[in-house]
């Protein structure tokens, strides 16, 4: 099972069956399991995908104690990141494109947490640095609950080269900022490409990250405690940008 990586969790495992979008070398679901309305769709998906699935003793799940797998295990080829070029070259069918920057935020839960926000609120890419970020990890996927599955990954070496591009290619870069000049509700996001840059939990957004962006953006915070988490921050960005396009477009779901 060299160059395979194991994921786990019901929600995980069918997400990833669903999408199709990994090959899978094989599903290892727990004998005895309660069997419930997910675990029949991830048994009817692998057989509708020819995938290998067994079942197998509990106690063969023993070795896997420190993770909550929930009693469904897969071996799936890794996670293929999208080439930064081809994202930008590649035509949007419609509107303009939404993408998340990652500046050194390494602990795989917030990872998995922004993630999944921004496939829910329709973003199109998440951007790594292949140095100073926590990649995709079998834990950032489960934390995403297998939205990873549903949104372009792209891991770059340079986040300033990155920026710089994306700049070059129609796009305005919003970084987060405790001392921003604007609070994040008074940007308008709703025409232009744009990338959300979200810095690492103790030190934020790099200097020369913020220097780069067209607007730096605050979250108002009362009684001097400044403490939201990079997860919740990002939501907090990611979801105002989604309400003025829906409100622009008159979109209701």
């Amino acid at each position: 099972m060299d160059n395979l990586d194991i994921i786990y969790g019901k929600n995980t495992v069918l997400e990833l069956v669903k999408t199709g979008k990994r090959s899978v070398n094989k599903i290892l679901i727990s004998k005895g399991l309660n069997k419930d309305g997910k675990i029949d769709e991830i048994i009817a998906y692998a057989k509708n995908r020819g995938v290998v699935f067994q079942f197998i003793p509990r106690e063969n799940f023993a070795k896997y104690k420190d993770i909550n797998h929930q009693g469904v295990i897969a071996y799936v080829s890794p996670i293929e990141y999208v080439d930064l070029d081809e994202f930008i070259k590649t035509p949007k069918k419609e509107g303009y494109k939404k993408v998340v920057i990652l500046d050194g935020v390494e602990d795989p839960h917030n990872l998995g947490s922004i993630i999944r926000t921004a496939v829910c609120a329709g973003f199109d890419a998440i951007i790594l640095a292949q140095r100073r970020s926590g990649l995709c990890s079998s834990t950032v996927e489960k934390t995403s609950a297998g939205a990873i599955n549903y949104i372009d990954i792209i891991k770059v070496n340079s986040l300033v080269n990155t920026v710089d591009k994306l700049k070059k290619s129609d796009f305005w870069v919003i970084a987060a900022e405790a001392a921003g000049t604007d609070n994040y509700f008074e940007v308008d996001y709703t025409s232009m490409n744009f990338a959300i840059i979200m810095g690492a939990e103790h030190s934020g957004v790099s200097r020369t990250l913020l220097k780069q962006a067209d607007f730096l953006v605050k979250i108002p915070m009362f009684n001097q405690f400044n403490s939201l988490n990079v997860s919740n921050a990002a939501s907090i960005l990611i979801y105002e940008a989604t309400r003025q396009i829906m409100q622009k477009s008159n979109l209701k779901l």
